[in-house]
């Protein structure tokens, strides 16, 4: 898959890739987040306007992932990866990763955030898997600590949650 820009037009396919994706979280005993609703198209759009949203496209150009990214604390923050069943196992989570890393040292950011569940196969140790260490949340900047903030608001501290770190 090629990795582009997202545009406006695609915003709501990118609302569909999110909810096929996020039906996997059933299968680890977390069906809220399953349920939980897309993104508004406001929202990813305001992500697409700051540059800050690239989705991966097939032959076709229609995509089957995508991921948005925000500066904060002088990194890149990442703040969804969402693969479409369709295309998982197939690297195309790590190229977006990978594509937002090099953006991100582009722009003189030194390192890549997120923040994931611990216990899910394709979250932390994934991410461990490619390069993102665990950071101590007394190390994280006031910008991370208020994603973290807003996190647990929405419920998402149900079950354990970690701020990582690739340093690029």
């Amino acid at each position: 898959m090629r990795i582009r820009a997202a545009v406006a037009a695609e915003l709501p396919a990118l609302q569909d890739i999110e909810i096929a994706a996020g039906l996997c979280f059933r299968d680890v005993g977390m069906p809220e987040i399953a349920g939980d609703e897309p993104l508004p198209v406001g929202e990813l759009d305001a992500y697409r306007a700051d540059g800050h949203a690239w989705v991966a496209v097939d032959a076709d150009d229609r995509p089957g992932a995508y991921l948005i990214a925000k500066p904060v604390d002088g990194n890149l923050h990442v703040e969804q990866v969402s693969v479409h069943p369709d295309h998982a196992r197939r690297g195309v989570g790590r190229a977006l990763i990978d594509h937002a890393a090099e953006h991100a040292a582009e722009h003189g950011m030194p390192a890549l955030t997120l923040t994931t569940f611990t216990e899910v196969p394709w979250n932390a140790p994934y991410y461990a898997r490619i390069g993102f260490s665990v950071l101590d949340e007394a190390d994280a900047g006031p910008g991370l600590r208020a994603v973290r903030v807003a996190e647990a608001a929405h419920g998402l501290d149900r079950w354990p949650r970690v701020c990582m770190i690739r340093l690029l």
